[in-house]
């Protein structure tokens, strides 16, 4: 395979895609379109959850314990022998949650203070705390980058989590206002590089709402197999009503950690992908061997991420960019500005092309190669497990 390492900008077959994003009445189409999709969904949603109250309300108790049940998610193990994997059933409600949080109220009068600091610190799902392979034991006082900031390995997870919990609503607005509905052509191009076909049993990680699942979806078709994991359940359940309205029936919703991808089997699947979530998992050499060891003989894995501009006057225009516009909008559409900073800094952060190039070599990956979009903005990395 030819390595696209030196070029500049993606093959002579993406030039169609990239002069598209040129076109002033494409990108605000794709804005306009985006909106008028999310507020489609968000009425769904809330007719769904005022018919699921009212249920709760008509038949007692019972109801609304099954309504809870179908709201989370299913862990491997807890799966009924001979399911395939990654199929989903109903979990049962998190016991354990469920006493602490009586006994937080239990002694709510006595602890007020106590339960607010506790709060501070602890902000995120505890779901999304999920195989946290960084503890104080493991890694000590072992430290990491979030963004800008220094922190121990043990703490980024958590605060990952508290990004994109807040953010998961406008998750999608905020992507199409942010890149200008760029974001999609960029998803376009590296769904055509992923090679995908009818039958086939794909893992997408990191897959929040579900853009590139969705897709996947359709192009295995009903002999094939889709897991849409994250290990943020807020994203995951926006990614989980989004894809049940669009009537994906052969898609399941995993809550795993990129890092370790426990509840997935070796040799499990054809395709993995990751898009714009690589960069915030705090061991990604761990991550990329995960994702190698759970890819067939042959399989494939694409990185969809923002990289290095290749071209300075733009990269200095796109700092200013990020480190300006970024938060304002974030304050003004999702009310979060300190989010929307953390993921302008981990953007920076990120290993450059030929770093991550090298960084999957490592893993085991073989034939790999990168292809530059919008001048090296975003990057699209590929490699294949022998």
């Amino acid at each position: 395979m030819t390595d696209n390492t030196n070029n500049n900008t993606a093959h002579s077959d993406q030039k169609p895609a990239l002069n598209t994003t040129t076109n002033g009445h494409l990108q605000d189409k794709l804005v306009r379109d985006s909106i008028t999709h999310n507020q489609n969904i968000t009425s769904q949603v809330q007719a769904r959850r005022s018919y699921e109250t009212n249920t709760t309300l008509n038949t007692g108790i019972d109801a609304g314990v099954e309504n809870s049940k179908r709201n989370d998610f299913t862990q491997v193990q807890d799966l009924p022998t001979g399911t395939p994997q990654g199929q989903q059933t109903t979990m049962p409600n998190n016991t354990t949650s469920n006493n602490i949080s009586n006994n937080a109220n239990s002694n709510h009068v006595d602890n007020v203070s106590a339960q607010t600091q506790t709060a501070k610190q602890t902000l995120f799902n505890q779901r999304d705390d999920i195989n946290n392979p960084h503890t104080p034991d493991t890694d000590g006082n072992e430290e990491t980058h979030f963004g800008y900031k220094t922190v121990n390995k043990a703490e980024k997870q958590a605060r990952v989590a508290d990004v994109f919990t807040s953010v998961a609503k406008k998750y999608d607005i905020m992507n199409d206002l942010m890149s200008f509905g760029i974001h999609r052509l960029w998803k376009r191009y590296a769904i055509s590089l992923s090679g995908v076909r009818a039958g086939q049993h794909v893992l997408d990680i990191a897959g929040g709402t579900g853009d590139l699942a969705k897709v996947f979806s359709r192009e295995v078709g009903r002999n094939g197999h889709v897991v849409l994991s994250d290990i943020n359940a807020a994203m995951l359940e926006v990614g989980r009503e989004r894809l049940i309205n669009a009537g994906c029936n052969n898609v399941d919703f995993v809550l795993a950690n990129a890092e370790t991808l426990a509840p997935f089997d070796d040799n499990s699947f054809d395709l993995v992908t990751i898009s714009f979530g690589l960069r915030n998992v705090t061991d990604k050499d761990a991550a990329l061997k995960s994702m190698y060891r759970v890819l067939k003989p042959g399989g494939r894995l694409l990185i969809l991420e923002f990289s290095k501009p290749v071209f300075e006057p733009l990269s200095k225009a796109y700092d200013l960019y990020s480190f300006t516009a970024l938060p304002i909008m974030g304050k003004l559409i999702a009310n979060d500005s300190e989010s929307y900073q953390y993921l302008a800094e981990s953007i920076r952060m990120h290993p450059d092309q030929q770093t991550l190039k090298q960084m999957m070599q490592q893993a085991g990956f073989e034939n790999c190669d990168y292809h530059n979009l919008t001048a090296g903005i975003v990057a699209v990395h590929r490699g294949f497990k022998a």
